[in-house]
């Protein structure tokens, strides 16, 4: 079976908060022949933990490559690595997403109200810019 993992089952595979749940869906990750983890569902669990279980990033960060560089898993790495590098550096994990995507689709400049968040994406040596 190929699976799209939404963001629950995959907070219940790490966390196992619920122990039936968690059984169930270590198993279905393990059983799958794909398992696909979208961007979306990794911007939410990576704000879910740690948000709502107060995980460090640098657990969290351990997590998450586990998980998508697991055998039968499938994921945007590049995406997923650029999320993970602005998150190392304490910003948020989907900002870095989105400066990677937004370069992906064409795009020169990351803007942003968030000040921490362009000074990261320029650190990295994105274009980057608060609105005027």
């Amino acid at each position: 079976m190929k699976i799209t993992a939404d963001t629950n089952v995959l907070v219940r595979a790490l966390t196992g908060d619920d122990a039936r749940q968690c059984a169930v869906a270590q198993n279905l990750l393990a059983e799958a022949d794909l398992v696909a983890i979208t961007l979306p569902s990794l911007c939410e669990l990576v704000w879910v933990l740690s948000r709502g279980y107060k995980i460090s990033s640098s657990d969290i960060c351990e997590a998450i490559r586990k998980l998508v560089n697991s055998a039968n898993v499938v994921a945007n790495l590049p995406a997923a690595e650029a999320g993970l590098a602005m998150l190392e550096r304490g910003g948020d994990f989907a900002d870095g997403v989105i400066v990677y995507e937004g370069r992906w689709l064409g795009a020169e400049t990351f803007v942003s109200f968030d000040r921490k968040a362009v000074k990261l994406a320029l650190e990295q040596g994105e274009g980057a810019k608060l609105p005027a």
